[in-house]
């Protein structure tokens, strides 16, 4: 059992201090997407929740015009490898929605489900051509995958 544990000579978890500390500065911090070079969170301070995202390499963050916006809060998030598209669930005017960022296009792309329902979390592939959604339909949690263009 010790083996498990780690007591087997495993090298140590370390953090990247860097990153680490600047992720701090941004305030409250969940929901991380890591993807390749890039990491995809939902950040908080002043009460107003974000989607962020940072190029590891470069260890700074990277504008999303038009995809922040103040009467929408964002409940989860994920990057592709490429960090070109950032798919997000988020709430507004008291509907969750589902979404897709393009970087490239600086455009936000409601993603309506067939049939109807709530989602609650989001998951891109790599390659960014499929979506993985979790959704409530009629009181039951169920798992959509959603090929994009």
């Amino acid at each position: 059992m010790a083996c498990l544990l780690g007591a087997c000579g495993a090298t140590p978890l370390r953090p990247l201090p860097a990153i680490n500390q600047r992720l701090e500065q941004t305030g409250s911090t969940h929901e991380p997407s890591l993807s390749g070079r890039w990491l995809a969170l939902i950040s908080g301070r002043n009460g107003r929740e974000r989607v962020e995202l940072v190029d590891l390499e470069l260890n700074r963050p990277v504008p999303l015009p038009g995809l922040n916006r103040p009467d929408a809060q964002p409940l989860s998030v994920s990057v592709d490898a490429a960090g070109e598209r950032v798919a997000l669930v988020r709430q507004r005017d008291g509907r969750t929605e589902l979404a897709l960022y393009r970087r490239s296009r600086q455009s936000l792309q409601p993603l309506p489900l067939e049939p109807p329902g709530v989602p609650r979390q989001v998951q891109l592939s790599a390659d960014g051509r499929v979506l993985g959604v979790q959704v409530s339909r009629g009181g039951l949690w169920q798992v959509d995958l959603i090929e994009l263009p």
